[in-house]
């Protein structure tokens, strides 16, 4: 299901994105990409604020990631898109086979990249560990791709190696670790957004059945769903800008 729900938002973005032209497609390509990145480095923070001045509750602690992950990209690519229409308001020819090419090339890497972030942004909805056939240690594009890792791989070396402040910058998911304990020069990055998040949705799941379950039934508590047990998976540092 999964993998039939990506193919659709490639095909509906290159579409959409092509009929824009070749720099109408080039605008969207970088637009798309810079307002990935900046949402997935500050969306931590954005929903730690609204958790902590919103609403607190274990319900909306497991919806602000993805709320404001969305948000913050959606709200990216509607000004930027805004401010290109008023710095290119009109088309510049270009020969014919480079504008076919152009707009549908873009368009396919436009669109790509779009279901690659909205499968990353998957990983923070408030939703079993696996679903639809989605599952965080699956290559979720037809078993052949893995996007929505492509996508996090990309966000954590731009932010950082993006500006040669190596290791010791602020990473996106970038908890650093010895690689060997007994030599603290061997400090390496450690991923670990896919499997904080994947613990998090289990857990969630489990509260969400023992809250349905009925009084006196095993794992049934009296229909209240159990606070959690460990800090937000976007807990730490994040933002590379």
């Amino acid at each position: 299901m999964i993998d039939i729900i990506l193919l659709l938002v490639i095909a509906l973005v290159t579409w959409c994105v092509a009929g824009e032209g070749p720099w109408g497609a080039a605008f969207s390509f970088i637009i798309v990409v810079f307002s990935g990145l900046l949402a997935m480095n500050f969306f931590e923070p954005l929903a730690s604020f609204l958790q902590a001045n919103v609403a607190g509750s274990y319900e909306w602690q497991n919806r602000w990631d993805i709320i404001a992950l969305l948000g913050l990209f959606a709200g990216a690519v509607f000004l930027l898109k805004e401010a290109t229409v008023r710095i290119l308001p009109v088309d510049i020819p270009v020969h014919p086979l480079a504008f076919d090419v152009g707009r549908w090339g873009l368009g396919v890497a436009t669109g790509y990249v779009t279901m690659a972030f909205l499968l990353a942004a998957l990983h923070t909805a408030p939703l079993p560990r696996e679903f639809a056939g989605f599952a965080p240690e699956r290559a979720n594009l037809l078993n052949v791709a893995a996007p929505d890792r492509q996508w996090l791989g990309f966000t954590q070396y731009v932010s950082e190696r993006g500006f040669d402040g190596g290791i010791a910058s602020p990473t996106f998911d970038g908890a650093v670790f010895p690689r060997i304990p007994e030599k603290p020069e061997s400090l390496q990055v450690w991923s670990s957004f896919p499997i904080r998040y994947a613990m998090r949705r289990e857990q969630y799941a489990m509260a969400g059945a023992a809250a349905a379950s009925p009084a006196g039934s095993p794992g049934g508590g009296g229909g209240s769903a159990p606070p959690p047990t460990q800090p937000r998976p976007g807990a730490g540092p994040s933002s590379a800008f």
